[in-house]
């Protein structure tokens, strides 16, 4: 195997896979990239065996070939090579070596054998269809904080993506939960989607999705099982397995009956909550909201700390209502919310919150409510 090409262009790659490499890993071979040379474009693949990344840029190929290389070692060393350097990478005769020479720079690095080299990319599957970049960006940053962190409930660790029915209507459905708040938005279904299997994307991949389309400005390809999920655009391929388990209904903790609306503008909101929140414990984090006609009132104390309280303005005509939430949880729903205001939907301190934009009905939050 022999190439050459542009620092920038290999760079960018390497940065991708390497992100997927674990620094500490028992088997040895993932810890390695792999770089096939053939056609014109050098491949790059990672995987820890639950997600596997490829990219492929073009190169000037002197001889093709593949090759497997420590994955961190190689990143360091184009990141820290000058900018718009040459790079050339040369298998050294059957030394079980490669070179990389950039200026008067050269670096020997070991192999390992490709055939050890696993690969999730191979499945056929079944079902297939196309999104907007911008939409998957959408379905990503408006659920991923809410996925859970708690290994015990595996199910709950990433984003649930199906097919459902809103008022008659088939739409495409993201949905993440931790048990305190759940986020769900939703779009027009694609065309193909219509039969998928319902399906737990892992919150690593979510992670490693979000930053490989965060500058796509095409569709991406998404072809699914019920164990493995392909999302392929601009020259790069991730494939991750799926979270073996069942969502649970989370239809059944979105409230139908509550009946007091509070329409309060978003930023404003979320500054004071933030100020409040200074005084609250650390653990709790709760800040309580006292509405009454026309005004809020959010108040926060500690046996530590003291006390805090700010007065807002809000349109609200049902009889008042003070209620307690965490306010990290507030903070991050509203984050999500790209309109002026937000609509709070409450039915009694015990029971749970929807938050919604009013200018866009594609989201929903729902939050539980604490004790203050």
């Amino acid at each position: 195997m022999h190439f050459t090409l542009d620092r920038a262009a290999l760079l960018k790659p390497l940065a991708h896979v390497q992100s997927v490499v674990e620094r500490r890993t028992t088997i040895p071979i993932l810890s390695n990239v792999m770089i096939q040379a053939a056609s014109g474009k050098v491949s790059i693949s990672a995987t820890d065996m639950d997600i596997d990344i490829v990219e492929s840029v073009p190169a000037e190929i002197m001889k093709k070939g593949a090759i497997t290389c420590p994955a961190h070692t190689l990143h360091d060393i184009v990141r820290k090579l000058p900018d718009g350097s040459q790079v050339e990478l040369a298998v050294v005769g059957d030394s079980g070596r490669v070179t990389l020479r950039a200026g008067r720079s050269t670096f020997t690095l070991q192999t390992l054998p490709i055939e050890e080299f696993p690969a999730l990319s191979g499945d056929t599957l079944p079902h297939r269809f196309e999104l907007p970049a911008a939409d998957l960006r959408t379905l990503i940053d408006r659920t991923r904080f809410a996925i859970s962190t708690e290994e015990t409930r595996y199910y709950l660790n990433g984003i649930y993506l199906h097919a459902a029915k809103q008022e008659g209507v088939d739409v495409l459905r993201a949905v993440a939960t931790d048990g305190h708040r759940l986020a769900r938005v939703e779009m027009a279904l694609p065309e193909g989607a219509a039969g998928m299997p319902g399906v737990i994307i892992p919150r690593k991949a979510v992670g490693e999705l979000r930053k490989l389309v965060e500058e796509t400005p095409g569709a991406v390809s998404l072809s699914l099982s019920e164990a493995k999920i392909r999302f392929a655009f601009d020259g790069t391929i991730l494939t991750t397995k799926l979270i073996d388990g069942t969502f649970p209904d989370y239809e059944r903790v979105i409230p139908v009956n509550n009946d007091k609306i509070m329409q309060v503008e978003c930023k404003p909101f979320a500054e004071a909550v933030d100020r409040v929140a200074t005084i609250s414990t650390e653990k709790s984090r709760a800040v309580k909201l006292a509405v009454a006609p026309d005004t809020l009132t959010l108040s926060a104390s500690s046996p530590e700390n003291g006390t805090a309280t700010e007065d807002l303005q809000v349109k609200f005509g049902a009889s008042p209502i003070e209620i307690g939430f965490n306010s990290r949880y507030l903070l991050d729903i509203t984050q999500q919310i790209e309109g002026d205001g937000a609509e709070f939907v409450m039915a009694d301190a015990a029971s749970p919150t929807i938050v919604r934009d009013p200018s866009d009905r594609s989201a929903l939050y729902v939050i539980m409510p604490m004790r203050v």
